[in-house]
């Protein structure tokens, strides 16, 4: 049973933006933002530093007030509610932060218990629904700790069972995991992946971190300029990046040409034609080299890429080099075409390389 409490409607978005816009001075923060988050979906906002990531969380939990367009969490408008009526609305949206924001003066117990004590609930029952998260996030043993003695992957937990104390219908993270280190990092994303499975529970990751959204996304939408310039599953943004601002983003978790060859490639039309292929999906589980290999023989070589996995969907880019003359090119180039792979033509290199 999902004990975070349930809203009448359990397909119905939890947020929803509708045309979100917020300046400061003549700069759009934010220009236009429309999107929906569904209940236990795991999305992620990647963008550059001054996108308006931050401004969007801020707008997200009440503390930053958006010029004009709709902010609806489960199904209410919050835009236009003055800060008393938003108090209890801020209870359903939990919030992990980067550097944790820890009380050092209190133990871990009461860290977690503190939303519970300023909403009014009594101790025993504040001290058992600590007991209860502290135990979800593996730390029933430090509860009379103080932060000081934690290790920051364990603050993290301590952050996330605060998050939860309330039963939010909304997690926001805002880079959440990018003061640790790759091993702690995982361990925190297995936590959060856990969580969003066990209690149904809607997350939003603002990140500029490329493997958190690959590890645990559902959904990805790149911002950019304080709009949003491209959004789908992660698998599929992932594997075949539309826009520019994606392509150079995404470029760390995605193969590329070596760069020996890449400082080879040039313009003119002479040498070996170099092409990378990017394919998803089902399209990327066929034996495209041998099917390729027979439909055009001795037209090509395999230079660099492979395989790899996103949402347990294949991903893969491979490079290759087309020899022979243009007939035999243009018959690589059409025969790609048919096995859905977007084919992108590098340059070309000398035949030695």
């Amino acid at each position: 049973m999902n004990t975070l409490g349930e809203t009448a409607d359990e397909t119905a978005d939890v947020v929803r933006l509708v045309d979100l816009k917020r300046h400061f001075g003549p700069t759009p923060a934010l220009d236009g933002i429309s999107l929906n988050v569904r209940k236990g979906e795991v999305l992620g906002i990647i963008g550059r530093s001054g996108a308006g990531k931050s401004t969007l969380i801020r707008c997200l939990n009440g503390l930053e007030r958006p010029d004009s367009g709709k902010i609806m969490i489960e199904g209410r408008d919050i835009t236009g509610l003055s800060e008393r009526q938003l108090q209890p609305l801020r209870r359903r949206i939990g919030m992990i932060f980067q550097h944790f924001n820890l009380l050092s003066a209190k133990t871990v117990e009461d860290n977690v218990a503190l939303p519970l004590k300023i909403e009014g609930l009594g101790k025993a029952e504040r001290r058992k629904r600590a007991h209860d998260l502290l135990d979800l996030v593996g730390l029933a043993d430090k509860a009379k700790a103080y932060p000081a003695s934690l290790s920051g992957g364990q603050k993290q937990r301590v952050g996330i069972a605060r998050a939860l104390a309330a039963r939010p219908a909304l997690l926001l993270s805002d880079e959440a995991t990018s003061a640790l280190d790759p091993e702690t990092t995982r361990s925190i994303l297995t936590l959060l992946k856990d969580i969003n499975r066990q209690l149904g529970l809607t997350i939003l990751m603002i990140t500029h971190e490329m493997e958190v959204i690959r590890t645990i996304g559902d959904r990805v939408a790149v911002l950019d300029a304080g709009k949003i310039v491209e959004e789908g599953p992660v698998w599929s943004v992932f594997a075949n990046p539309q826009t520019a601002i994606a392509q150079s983003l995404l470029a760390s978790t995605r193969p590329q040409l070596p760069d020996h060859i890449t400082a080879k490639l040039r313009p003119e039309p002479k040498g070996e034609m170099v092409l990378r292929i990017d394919m998803a999906g089902p399209p990327a589980q066929q034996p495209l080299f041998a099917d390729l290999a027979a439909a055009v023989p001795h037209s090509f070589r395999l230079i660099h890429g492979g395989i790899d996995h996103v949402q347990d969907q294949p991903v893969a880019s491979f490079f290759i080099g087309l020899n022979g003359d243009d007939a035999s090119r243009v018959a690589v180039l059409e025969f790609l075409r048919t096995r859905s792979a977007r084919v992108e033509v590098l340059g070309h290199v000398a035949n030695d390389v």
